[in-house]
């Protein structure tokens, strides 16, 4: 379907006059420039199918009365994170998250202002030994390795650099042989600093986590067993430091997640008989504001379209999880976030519902259609 039918359907939908100049100029130029510029590039729109077309067959689903309310919504509280700007959070990690901390690091060995490191070249050497003992860990495909290799090539080597958590005994030592064998290091040389890498946390559920039973849960829990395990495994061999510092970095947050994380984190710590790092850090790209979520009253005609098209089959679907957050329902989406907010590559199920559920509506509630469909990555939280 072309554009120009596109929004034909979309006025349809609307019930705009096709021959009104103030909704041609205003709303047709804005929806065609939204969809050239960000969405049509959403990752999971159904082949031969893009925006205009998918708003107006999301639009449909509600009734006439309540069709403004929804578009509203996009227009105005929809955040949309597109590749070139997810790109760009990751190309300035380096330059403004990590070397801004080890800068800070370096200059206090040398017991030298930051500013000064690169002045005089034992300050710039001993910055590129930090650099070259900080290991990078992507926690999933949304961590963006091959993206960060290519934005740091030069700066940081590939044998720093471990895209996923699957490590076997071969790698940790082949990481260590590198790291050692590398320019101005020596034989006794470890990695100092190890950064956990994602893409986005909208609750730290995902991270880190404790359940029902009082059992902890989540990718950090992983990380340090695995570390404690490989340890013990590779024994001398292996190539992070016994009091290597850590940092839990995502190029996207929310204003909660960020505050469970560094709550869970010190609870965690308290607990963990076996806490591998000696220091801990959490950073972000971006820090999203915590007026995003969706709220009442400004949000309120959004807020009752989730309310009176929610299926609780979505609920049903992820119960555990979702009880486990202390939810019964689905819908301001999980852990209650309330959030307007779509990422090129998926929509999290962190945001309300109305944007990506999809559900028959079998046990006679009205079936929920997603505007951006959601994949569900074999059950994993944000």
């Amino acid at each position: 379907m072309n554009d120009r039918m596109a929004l034909s359907l979309l006025a349809e939908v609307m019930g705009w006059p096709e021959d009104d100049q103030a909704v041609a100029t205003h709303e047709y130029a804005w929806l065609r420039m939204m969809s050239a510029v960000k969405y049509d590039g959403y990752s999971y729109f159904r082949a031969g199918v893009r925006f205009l077309e998918s708003l107006a067959t999301w639009l449909k689903q509600f009734a006439p009365e309540d069709r403004s309310a929804a578009y509203d919504f996009i227009k105005r509280r929809l955040v949309y994170i597109s590749l070139p700007e997810m790109q760009c959070l990751v190309e300035t990690f380096l330059p403004e998250v990590v070397t801004p901390h080890l800068r800070r690091t370096v200059a206090h060995q040398l017991g030298i202002k930051p500013y000064e490191v690169w002045a005089e070249k034992s300050g710039a050497d001993a910055f590129r030994r930090c650099l070259r003992k900080t290991l990078f860990v992507g926690m999933s495909d949304g961590s963006r390795i091959d993206m960060l290799r290519r934005a740091n090539s030069g700066r940081i080597s590939t044998e720093q650099v471990v895209p996923m958590m699957n490590v076997d005994k071969e790698k940790w030592l082949d990481l260590s042989k590198n790291l050692q064998q590398a320019e101005g290091m020596t034989p006794s040389e470890r990695f100092d600093c190890v950064y956990l890498i994602d893409d986005f946390t909208a609750s730290g559920t995902t991270f880190i986590r404790k359940n029902v039973d009082g059992e902890w849960k989540g990718k950090l829990k992983k990380f340090n067993d695995l570390i404690r395990d490989a340890r013990g495994i590779v024994g001398d061999g292996f190539p992070i430091a016994d009091n290597y510092e850590l940092h839990i970095h995502h190029y996207i947050s929310s204003a909660q997640a960020k505050l469970a994380l560094v709550e869970r984190l010190e609870i965690a710590k308290a607990e963990w008989s076996e806490w591998t790092c000696s220091d801990y850090k959490v950073t972000e790209s971006l820090l999203l504001p915590d007026s995003l979520p969706l709220a009442q009253p400004v949000d309120g005609p959004m807020l009752n379209l989730g309310d009176k098209y929610y299926d609780h089959e979505i609920f049903t679907r992820a119960e555990k999880h979702c009880r486990e957050a202390g939810q019964s329902d689905m819908k301001l989406g999980y852990a209650d976030c309330a959030l307007p907010i779509v990422l090129e590559h998926n929509t999290p199920n962190n945001s309300v519902p109305l944007l990506w559920a999809e559900t028959t509506g079998n046990g006679g509630a009205h079936p929920m259609r997603p505007l951006f469909f959601r994949r569900d990555r074999h059950g994993s939280l944000q």
